[in-house]
C-alpha cells in the first residue's frame, strides 16, 4: 500500500512537465489524481500513463467558467479532496519593449487570476488538513531579461501563498508555495525555440550543480508540501540545484 492511499489529488496544468512528474509520482504511492490541460493529445497521453488512478479533463485555468466545471466535475469524481496542486502556467520571453497589452492580459489570465480563482472554487471540496501547493518560479526572486511580466505573475502567486494561507488556516487548509528553478521539461524548445539552446547554457553555467534538474526530482517536494509539511504554511520551498543560495 503507497502513503497516499485514500488521498484524492487534483493538479491544473497535470498533463505534461512538472505537473505530470507529480501526477505520476502520487499516483506510484497510491493517490488518485486528476490533472488537467488544454490539448486533447496531450491529456490522452497523460492519461495512458496514469492509469486507473488517473484522470485527465480538459480545462483551461484562463477560464473562469472552465474553473466553476472543473469544480463541478472534481465533486462528481471525489467528492473531497486532500490536496490541491495549482501547476497551470505560460511563460512570456518578450523583451520589456516588445511585451504587448495582450500578452500581459494573458499572462497574469493563467498564472494569477486563474490560481485565485481555483483556490475559491475548489476550497470547499478540500478535507481539514488538506494541502494546497501553488507553483511559483524562481524568477520572482531574481531579475532576468525578457522575463517582466512572467516573473511579476509569480511573485504575485507566491505572495497569494501568504493570503491565502492566513484566510483558510481557519478551515484546517494549508497553502504554500514551490518555486522550481531550470528543469528540463522541454518547455524551452516548443516556446522559444531559436533561443533555446543559448538560454539553456546560460541556466547550466549559472547553476553550482552545472545541470538542469529533472521533473522527477521536483515531484517529491510537492509531495512534501501537499502532505508531509503538516507545520508549514505561506512558505516558498524553492527546487533549483541551489542556484538562488549559493
Amino acid at each position: 500500500m503507497g502513503r497516499f492511499e485514500g488521498r484524492n489529488v487534483v493538479i491544473t496544468g497535470g498533463s505534461s512537465g512538472l505537473g505530470l512528474a507529480a501526477a505520476l509520482y502520487l499516483v506510484d504511492e497510491g493517490a488518485r489524481v486528476l490533472v488537467t490541460g488544454r490539448h486533447p493529445d496531450v491529456l490522452a497521453d497523460a492519461a495512458r500513463r496514469l492509469g486507473d488512478r488517473g484522470i485527465a479533463v480538459r480545462s483551461d485555468t484562463g477560464s473562469l467558467p472552465q474553473i466553476d466545471e472543473l469544480a463541478a466535475r472534481v465533486a462528481e469524481e471525489f467528492g473531497t479532496v486532500h490536496a490541491l496542486i495549482v501547476n497551470a502556467g505560460i511563460g512570456s520571453f518578450d523583451p520589456f519593449d516588445a511585451v504587448t497589452e495582450q500578452t500581459f492580459d494573458e499572462v497574469f489570465d493563467i498564472n494569477v487570476k486563474g490560481p485565485f480563482f481555483t483556490v475559491q472554487r475548489l476550497a470547499p471540496l478540500l478535507a481539514p488538513g488538506s494541502g494546497v501547493v501553488l507553483t511559483t518560479s524562481t524568477a520572482n526572486r531574481t531579475g532576468w531579461d525578457a522575463l517582466s511580466v512572467y516573473s511579476a505573475s509569480k511573485a504575485a502567486l507566491r505572495s497569494m501563498a501568504r493570503t491565502l494561507s492566513r484566510e483558510l488556516l481557519p478551515r484546517g487548509i494549508r497553502v504554500n508555495a514551490i518555486s522550481p528553478g531550470s528543469i528540463d521539461t522541454g518547455k524551452l524548445e516548443k516556446e522559444v525555440p531559436e533561443r533555446a539552446a543559448a538560454l539553456k547554457e546560460a541556466f547550466t553555467t549559472a547553476n553550482p550543480m552545472q545541470r538542469f534538474g529533472r521533473p522527477e526530482e521536483f515531484a517529491p517536494a510537492v509531495a512534501f508540501l501537499a502532505f508531509d509539511a503538516t507545520f508549514a504554511a505561506g512558505i516558498e520551498l524553492v527546487v533549483d540545484g541551489g542556484h538562488s543560495q549559493l
